[in-house]
Parts: C-alpha cells; sequence; structure tokens
C-alpha cells in the first residue's frame, strides 16, 4: 500500500495555555509538534471524519455468558452520561504501513503507561465514548498481563516473539507479530529503599471526592506498603508551594497519615512552583543507593507559571540527570490535562498512570507496588530490523509519540523509556509478508541501562516464518487477547486500519478468546466495556 507522509505540526505549548483558560472544547486536542510529527494515510483525515459504526451483536453467547444482544450498559452508567468539559489531549496521528525496500528498521522507546486505558474506562463508566485522541494504543495493549515466561537467571530481560495471520484484515491476508519484553521480578523484602516525594495539587479544581479525595485514600493504601526504612516527603501546591511533611521514615506511619488528612484545597495551578519545590526536597531526602522518586498526584491543569512540560522541565531537567525519576498520576474528569501529565512522566524518567477508582489505586500502590517504584532499566529502546525478502512491508500499531530515530538506537545520550521491576512491555506489527517466503521475518534488538550500575545492555532475537502460527485460532491465548485489545483501541482511536472492523467482531473474538485465559477481574471488565462502547456507538 503507498502511503504520502503528512507531517501535523501545531505547537502544543499554545494548547496548554488554552487550558489554563479553560478554553478549547472536550473533543479539540492539540496535534503534534514538529519534532513529534507523525504521518498517515492519504485519506485517513476523510476516513476520521465519522466514527466507525459498530453493529449489534449477532453471536450467540457462549455458555455461561449474558445475550450480548440484550446486554445492557454497566449498571453504573448514566443514560446519557454529560460529557466532561476541557479535556486535553493530543493527536499523535497514525503509524502509517512502510515498505521494508523504503526502511527495514522500526525503533520506538519502550512505554509501560497505563493512563490511556483507564481513562478510557472512566469515560464509559461516565456514559461517554472517549475522545479519539486520547485512544493510545500500546497503553491498552500494556494494561493486561501477557503470560510471558520470567527472564532466565542472572539476566534482567526476556524477548518473547510470536505471530499468526490477523482475524481483522479481511481484504488482504496480514500477520500480527506480538514483541514482548519481560523484566524480572522483584520479592517486596528484596525492594530497594525508597526515597518518596509526593507533590500533590490542592488547587480549587481537586475540589472534589475523586481529585484530591481519591488521592489521599490512595496514599493511604501507599502508606501501608511502606518499608520502616523508606522515607517519605509532601509537597502540596496550589497558587504556592510549600512542604507539608519533612523527610520521614516509612516507620512512622501515624505523621505520614496525618499530613495526608491534613490537606484541603486552596488556591490555582502554579505546578511549576509544586515541582521545583518537590525536587529541592527530594535532593534534601536523597538516598544515593535507594529508589529517589518523585510523585505528581494532580488533575494536570496547570494555569500559574510555566504551563508546559518542555518549560516545566526545563527548569528541572539536572536532577533528572541525578536520578531522581517523576512519575505523573492524573486524578479526575473535567479540565484534564492528559496531554500534561504523559509528556512529564515521559521527560521526567518515570511513568504516567491514571486513577478512576480506589481499585486502580489498589493496583499500582499494593499489588504492583515493587514495579511502581523500582526501576529496573533505563533509557529502553527496541529496535525491529525486518528481513526485506520476506516482509514487504510492515506497521507498528501504537507507539506514535514514542518514536526513535533508526540512528540514534545505539545512541546512549538520547532519552528513551523506563521499565519497573516485574513489568512487561508489548509492541504489535501488522506485517505483509512475500507470498511463499521463507526464512528470517525478523531480528528484534532491546537496548537498556542499568540502573546501579550504568552498564549499557544489548539483547538481540530472531524470528522465523516456521515460527508463524498457520490459523488465528491457534496461537497463544495471551497473543490473541492483545490483538483483539489493541483493534478494540484502533475502533475507538477511528484508526484508518480499523475501518473494516466492528466492536462486535472485537465482542465475538474476545468472548472466544476468554474461555481460555484465567478469569480475572481485567478479563471480565473488559467484556463489560466492550458491550458499554457498543451501546453507546449505536
Amino acid at each position: 500500500m503507498n502511503t504520502k507522509r503528512i507531517a501535523l505540526s501545531i505547537g502544543l505549548l499554545f494548547v496548554l495555555l488554552l487550558s489554563a483558560c479553560g478554553g478549547a472544547p472536550a473533543t479539540q486536542a492539540p496535534a503534534a509538534t514538529e519534532e513529534q510529527s507523525t504521518y498517515r494515510p492519504d485519506d485517513y483525515e476523510a476516513a476520521t471524519e465519522a466514527p466507525t459504526e459498530a453493529s449489534a451483536f449477532e453471536n450467540s453467547p457462549l455458555p455461561g455468558q449474558q445475550d450480548p444482544s440484550s446486554a445492557q450498559p454497566n449498571s453504573n452508567v448514566p443514560p446519557s452520561g454529560r460529557e466532561p468539559y476541557d479535556m486535553f489531549f493530543e493527536d499523535y496521528g497514525v503509524n502509517p504501513l512502510i515498505d521494508t525496500e523504503d526502511d527495514h528498521l522500526s525503533t520506538f522507546a519502550l512505554d509501560v503507561d497505563t493512563g490511556s486505558y483507564t481513562v478510557m474506562r472512566n469515560y464509559l463508566s461516565d456514559g461517554n465514548l472517549p475522545p479519539p485522541d486520547s485512544v493510545r494504543v500500546e497503553e491498552y495493549v500494556n494494561f493486561f498481563d501477557q503470560g510471558y515466561e520470567t527472564p532466565p537467571a542472572h539476566q534482567a530481560f526476556a524477548i518473547s516473539i510470536d505471530g499468526a495471520p490477523s482475524p481483522f484484515t479481511q481484504t488482504e491476508r496480514y500477520q500480527m507479530l506480538r514483541v514482548g519484553i519481560q523484566g524480572y521480578e522483584v520479592a517486596d523484602f528484596e525492594r530497594t529503599d525508597a526515597s518518596l516525594t509526593f507533590v500533590i495539587d490542592v488547587s480549587g479544581s481537586m475540589d472534589m471526592d475523586n481529585r484530591l479525595g481519591l488521592v489521599k485514600r490512595s496514599l493511604e493504601l501507599l502508606v501501608e506498603q511502606l518499608h520502616s526504612s523508606d522515607t517519605v516527603s509532601i509537597v502540596v501546591y496550589g497558587s504556592d508551594a510549600r512542604v507539608v511533611l519533612d523527610p520521614t521514615p516509612g516507620s512512622d506511619k501515624g505523621e505520614i497519615l496525618e499530613a495526608i488528612y491534613s490537606l484541603h484545597p486552596e488556591g490555582a495551578t502554579n505546578a511549576e512552583a509544586g515541582l521545583r519545590l518537590g525536587y529541592k526536597m527530594a535532593m534534601r531526602a536523597y538516598n544515593p543507593d535507594g529508589i529517589n522518586r518523585v510523585i505528581l498526584c494532580s488533575d494536570g491543569v496547570a494555569n500559574v507559571g510555566l504551563t508546559g512540560p518542555d518549560a516545566i522541565l526545563e527548569e528541572i531537567d539536572h536532577y533528572v540527570d541525578e536520578g531522581v525519576t517523576l512519575t505523573s498520576i492524573g486524578f479526575g474528569m473535567d479540565n484534564y490535562n492528559d496531554t500534561l501529565m504523559e509528556q512529564l512522566a515521559d521527560k521526567g524518567d518515570g511513568f504516567y498512570a491514571y486513577v478512576d477508582d480506589v481499585d486502580e489505586a489498589r493496583r499500582l500502590f499494593i499489588d504492583e507496588i515493587t514495579g511502581t517504584l523500582q526501576t529496573i532499566a533505563l533509557d529502553a529502546k527496541v529496535q525491529v530490523d525486518f528481513n526485506p525478502d520476506v516482509v514487504m512491508r510492515y506497521r507498528l500499531v501504537g507507539y506514535e509519540n514514542r518514536a526513535v530515530a533508526d540512528d540514534q538506537f545505539r545512541d546512549n545520550s538520547v532519552d528513551a523509556g523506563e521499565i519497573g521491576a516485574g513489568h512487561s512491555v508489548t509492541a504489535l506489527y501488522e506485517v505483509k509478508l512475500y507470498p511463499e517466503a521463507h526464512g528470517n521475518v525478523a531480528t528484534v534488538f532491546m537496548r537498556w541501562q542499568d540502573p546501579a550500575t550504568r552498564q549499557v545492555v544489548e539483547l538481540a532475537r530472531d524470528f522465523h516464518t516456521g515460527e508463524l502460527e498457520r490459523e488465528f485460532e491457534d496461537a497463544n491465548p495471551y497473543f490473541q487477547w492483545s490483538v483483539i485489545v489493541a483493534e478494540y483501541a484502533e475502533i475507538l482511536k477511528q484508526s484508518y486500519w480499523a475501518e473494516d472492523s466492528s466492536l462486535a467482531d472485537v465482542y465475538h473474538e474476545a468472548a472466544r478468546v476468554s474461555e481460555w485465559l484465567p478469569r480475572d477481574h481485567d478479563l471480565n471488565e473488559f467484556m463489560e466495556l466492550i458491550r458499554t462502547a457498543s451501546h453507546l456507538t449505536d
């Protein structure tokens, strides 16, 4: 398929300034800056003028399942939800198909963010479809367990690759490849001591139970997981920033909780002042042999001082060089700036999550506490080298804002992604093979820096045509689930590449594959989300 590359370039800072004034509608999002430009097919603009229609479910339910044709949205969903206002997302476009004769290398920074998925879940629970610009496909895929094997002893990561024909490409036969990276586990008692500095937005916009109230409940959960040798500091900001809790050992849980309970809304939103003071506190409590992390809890609004991620991070960039990482955790709907929160985390060598309820807080701060706190890889990148003799063309599904220049893969000065202990990262490729082609499909390279030794490490693995499954249904159920989740995300994104799919198709495949996977809350919830989204598109 021939594609023209059309660069999108509108300034991010201009839109972020608009957010401070509440001047942009919920469905309008800033386009990529020149540095973040991405490319679309010739007719992508036309393809996204109208949402993809989802037909009524026509498939009979599997045993023990409700008839989808009569399923009602989740009981918590209001009949006609009020559309959230002043929500800011960035449109990164959609990756094109690339001919291997033009470029056989695909390079990107690894990303363990999940905020886009939980933002979608919150929209649906309120009775609304998420804006297409809010969908980052890789964050939907990486929300789920992938079932990867743990790395061999004395190895930090393992590379997994599998593939099978796509069930969603009807006119041409495309293969889907899943490239998986699995990090080693760290038991809680083996976790490195952590120096945590919470920077908490207490401005007037946080005066809601699902914002500052949820922040307090989330931090209560975290406090119970602290080691006695950890330290906690708390900085708050409204119009100005101030210290609420000086560095306090994790053994003094009562004092930490008292500081959390004392938080109350006040003033405007000076995120710059809050982060500046937060990093100073982090350096005051700096542990040269431990984890040093600033955790920003906010709705992402910044309307006093510097308001854009580039400007804010320029002020504190030297702290990143000292090894102090930034995790941003978003709260609330209405007047929420996803763009600022996601980019702050990327630039601050951390990750971005969005907490829509206490269950998600429990997942971050209890179930996955070690991975949330302890980083095992810095500047992690992947480069996939496709064999032009076997692969005609390919498309990376998602990761539009995580692209790295091919010639920068082995440039150790280039900032990339960070991975926490026990975390997995998945990337999906849509691949068109030459007829009757046999041999090596691709070689996957992973490169990262060890945060403890600062040693740069590289792994590689080949993948051959003989390892491809003949039918989608024969592939690993986790592989199938990832492809299904990605298709769901692309439909919500109104992607050109999902034009011929429907949520009914996705539901049918998900219902079938769910019978082969361990039943858990995330899997059952996803089935309900498909149903809810389908009703909202009818």
